[in-house]
């Protein structure tokens, strides 16, 4: 693959999960600018306002049919053990209700059905949205520990002499690849969870602006380094 940027832009932009973490950013950006300025400049904090809701709105759209990818992942790769086969089932089944009540809410806040379902159907998502992330962050946990392992392993395979230089080096550097992929996840999904928790569970701290506008920008520049093209 070309090393150029803008190459890797392009593709990156191509990619579903691209444009939504780009439009993800406009969105929180947008809340924190509104935050800022509404007390001082309440027109410009307006307009900051309707680009984050429509960027919020845009997101919901774009993930449309989004709720199949996990159903395609429970059947296809669920996990190499017992343990791991149903953190994986539980977590996506968490993210499918996401997914697919996330239409609803949408569909509700646009009019096109009734209004008063909105709150309702974005509750029941953000439920499961936040079900989803807890089990991805205890799965992603148990991998790392594992890759930790099998680090020292490697190393100690090293030191003894039965194994080779190269070998060793190879297999540290995919298994410190793989941590990072998976800490820029454990990332995205703490700070995807902490915005969960304000429509669940509303309260001074997980509904202030800031730790919204700040939770979404960790979530989608985690989601930028994971998805740009290596």
């Amino acid at each position: 693959m070309s090393d150029d940027t803008l190459d890797k832009l392009v593709i990156f932009l191509a990619k579903r999960d691209g444009i939504d973490k780009l439009v993800k950013t406009y969105q929180y950006v947008s809340k924190l600018a509104h935050w800022h300025l509404e007390e001082t400049q309440p027109d410009l904090a307006r307009r900051f306002k309707l680009w984050e809701v429509a960027a919020g709105m845009s997101r919901k759209v774009f993930r449309s049919g989004r709720s199949l990818s996990g159903l395609n992942t429970i059947r296809r790769n669920p996990g190499p053990t017992r343990g791991l086969r149903t953190l994986a089932v539980l977590g996506n089944a968490g993210e499918m209700v996401y997914f697919f009540f996330d239409h609803f809410t949408w569909l509700s806040r646009l009019g096109v059905l009734d209004a008063k379902l909105a709150k309702k159907m974005s509750f029941i998502s953000a439920f499961g949205e936040s079900v989803g992330y807890i089990f991805f962050i205890m799965s992603d946990f148990i991998l790392m520990h594992q890759g930790l392992r099998k680090e020292k392993l490697l190393l100690k395979g090293l030191e003894d002499g039965e194994k080779k230089e190269e070998e060793v080096n190879e297999g540290v550097q995919k298994i410190r690849g793989d941590r990072v992929m998976r800490l820029m996840a454990v990332a995205a999904n703490v700070a995807d969870l902490v915005i969960a928790v304000a429509e669940i569970e509303p309260n001074p701290f997980c509904c202030h602006a800031v730790t919204l506008g700040i939770s979404g920008l960790v979530s989608a520049w985690a989601g930028w380094y994971r998805n740009w093209p290596s």
